[in-house]
């Protein structure tokens, strides 16, 4: 396989570093673009050596003119208590963002992949979420930067699709774990993990109840690959994510086991427009790229137990 030049926003960040190492690692030439605003140099400091990866310090509201094969853009805040932080901001990286990251792809003529989010489904009528549900949202809530501001670059890429014939791909991701998590990202996964270590009180939201479905990086990233690499015609949006659906109270009680932590559960209110269920039906993509995730919850926690036992 010829390699590409591919640029990757947000490529120090969680998802875009494991993004960057596997496409290194199929022989591609990588630009990792970041402003790290939640990404970070540690993330991406064991790629540096590596001759096929450059590094551009860029926020990408403002234009970006490089010559490359394939973009993936990653870019944007994706925990509320980072995307909320600077809510405008926020919409900014999703709508002025993506304007001129298809801005670059039309030049280019590069193919490029949107990293949407099952957000665009807000607090779902619809269980589990299919592709061609269109979602349940509060256009005007606490966060509605985020879900909002995805939606409106969803409408952007697909309007690039009829309007320009751009080749573009969209991916919807739903919960996804690992290593690189930002410890104070406010995520269920890394606050029960933190909370667990350091032997505080681990926090649930309304009853604990609410469900979410929880998919390693390592699967996420396949998925996304496999995307890119698919016929033209396959242009999305296409869920990725773990149909394996767990409570928060399931979450947390798997999490102080696999710690041997003595912390105790403590009951909060349930945050304004937070999704009482959360699950991806993938069946599309299992037909189309035959793809499914492999890691179950049990071993991927592990994995990130073991970071963040590390870092913290």
């Amino acid at each position: 396989m010829k390699p590409h030049k591919i640029l990757v926003t947000g490529g120090a960040g969680f998802l875009g570093s494991h993004l960057c190492e596997r496409l290194l690692h199929e022989g591609h030439h990588i630009l990792c673009v970041d402003n790290y605003f939640t990404g970070s140099k540690t993330n991406i400091k064991h790629l540096l050596p590596h001759p096929y990866f450059e590094v551009i310090r860029h926020d990408i509201t403002f234009p970006l003119y490089v010559e490359i094969d394939q973009l993936y853009n990653l870019a944007c805040p994706a925990s509320p208590i980072h995307y909320q932080r600077d809510p405008v901001q926020t919409t900014k990286v999703c709508v002025h963002g993506a304007i001129n990251m298809l801005g670059l792809a039309k030049r280019v003529k590069a193919r490029i992949m949107q990293a949407s989010t099952s957000e665009v489904y807000g607090d779902p009528e619809v269980h589990p979420q299919t592709e061609d549900y269109w979602g349940r949202v509060n256009p005007i809530g606490p966060r509605s930067c985020y879900d909002e501001g995805k939606r409106c670059a969803e409408t952007l890429f697909f309007d690039y699709f009829r309007q320009h014939g751009l080749e573009i791909k969209v991916v919807r991701i739903f919960n996804t774990y690992g290593p690189r998590m930002h410890p104070n990202d406010g995520r269920v996964v890394s606050n029960f993990i933190v909370q667990a270590l350091r032997g505080e009180p681990i926090t649930l939201y309304g009853d604990g109840s609410q469900t979410r479905s929880f998919c390693y990086v390592d699967d996420l990233i396949d998925g996304m690959v496999k995307m890119m690499s698919s016929d033209a015609g396959l242009t999305g949006p296409l869920n990725l994510g773990n149909p394996v659906e767990s409570s928060m109270l399931e979450l947390a009680e798997s999490i102080l086991r696999l710690t041997n932590s003595r912390s105790q559960l403590i009951y909060l209110p349930l945050p304004q427009d937070d999704p009482k269920q959360r699950q991806p039906n993938i069946e599309m993509a299992k037909a189309q790229l035959n793809w499914e995730p492999k890691v179950c919850l049990e071993d991927g926690l592990k994995e990130t137990i073991a970071f963040f036992k590390r870092v913290i």
